[in-house]
């Protein structure tokens, strides 16, 4: 069996029309999301134009985000932590609860110990705790909680997409 990425770099496409040159126009904006659609162009051999309908493309089929990513501690985040959450009856309803949270950068259905998996970004450990005890343990159907918090974050790359 051929991996996603094997068929993708022979040129097939997936179900998003992602071929070999979409995913070499993603693999130079994951390097530097400001690079010019020339220097791509010039890179993976289209035109400036074509590169900038190939990223629209890929930013309105929701395949991509051109986005700035900060180190949260920089910009007065000091707490970080990861919260698995087991709930009793219906999960999506406590997953939409939580995407709507604007502490929770991450929401995940789990399957394992935990039915979700989110990541909260707070101000500070008053802010953690606040968030977990009064926010999302009191949400209906949440049975349990447990933290992770983090005490150094080793490394953080969003370069998967095109492996």
């Amino acid at each position: 069996m051929v991996s996603r990425s094997a068929e993708f770099r022979n040129g097939n496409s997936s179900a998003h029309g992602i071929d070999a040159v979409s995913l070499a126009i993603i693999e130079q904006l994951q390097e530097d999301g400001r690079r010019p659609y020339s220097a791509i162009g010039k890179a993976v051999g289209l035109s400036e134009a074509a590169v900038r309908q190939r990223v629209q493309k890929l930013l309105d089929q929701g395949v991509m985000q051109i986005v700035a990513v900060t180190d949260p501690l920089t910009v007065g985040f000091r707490r970080q932590a990861m919260v698995g959450i087991n709930v009793d009856g219906d999960i999506e309803s406590v997953a939409e609860a939580l995407t709507a949270m604007s502490e929770c950068e991450y929401v995940v259905v789990t399957a394992g110990s935990f039915d979700l998996m989110v990541e909260i970004v707070c101000e500070d450990d008053d802010h953690l705790l606040e968030v977990i005890s009064k926010r999302i343990r009191t949400l209906p159907g949440v049975r349990s909680t447990e933290s992770f918090v983090y005490l150094k974050l080793k490394k953080q790359t969003y370069m998967w997409g095109t492996r």
